[in-house]
């Protein structure tokens, strides 16, 4: 149990540690759960949409696929040209001892590859996840998520994603609070 618990908590690691793109916008902040939690909700979405794909392998894919940030960091795009990140060993030294576990790495290699359906649903989940927080920044007034959303739409694999992206492009971030608003 104490390594469940030494798990648990590496995990909850990830609601104090923030993705670090938002620097580049120049607004905006989510620590990586939070992003983690829209990228599952989505994939939850997105398996009664596609009937035919394993929901729970599409979920958990969303709820793993950045553990282990908790080790090494978000990298964005720059910081990548000059760092190299070990993830797998990250994610090998985060499940040890935990046999149960072993099917993280096997999720997150998945969600990396992407080719399966799900696999490109969790991904799509992923960029559809920061095209929510790019649409809610750029509805607020800011102006750099402009050049930001054509990049991340255009990485978008699945019909089912681009759907998503259309509509929530179309839609004002507030317009569910506002929308049949009467006092």
């Amino acid at each position: 149990m104490t390594r469940i618990a030494d798990l648990l908590f590496e995990v909850r690691m990830l609601k104090d540690l923030n993705r670090n793109g938002y620097a580049f916008l120049g607004v905006g902040q989510e620590s990586i759960a939070e992003h983690c939690f829209t990228t599952a909700f989505l994939c939850f979405v997105m398996a009664r949409l596609e009937p035919d794909v394993d929901a729970e392998k599409l979920i958990s894919m969303a709820l793993v696929h950045d553990t282990a940030e908790a080790r090494t960091g978000d990298l964005n795009y720059v910081n990548k040209h000059y760092n190299t990140v070990d993830e797998t060993h990250a994610v090998s030294d985060l499940i040890q001892g935990l046999d149960w576990a072993k099917d993280i790495p096997d999720l997150i290699d998945e969600f990396n590859q992407g080719e399966t359906m799900e696999a490109r649903l969790a991904n799509d989940a992923d960029q559809l996840s920061f095209i929510l927080e790019l649409k809610k920044l750029k509805d607020l007034g800011a102006s750099s998520p402009e050049s930001w959303l054509p990049l991340v739409v255009g990485r978008l694999r699945t019909e089912t994603g681009k759907q998503l992206a259309r509509e929530i492009l179309g839609t004002r971030w507030d317009e569910w609070w506002t929308r049949g608003y009467s006092e």
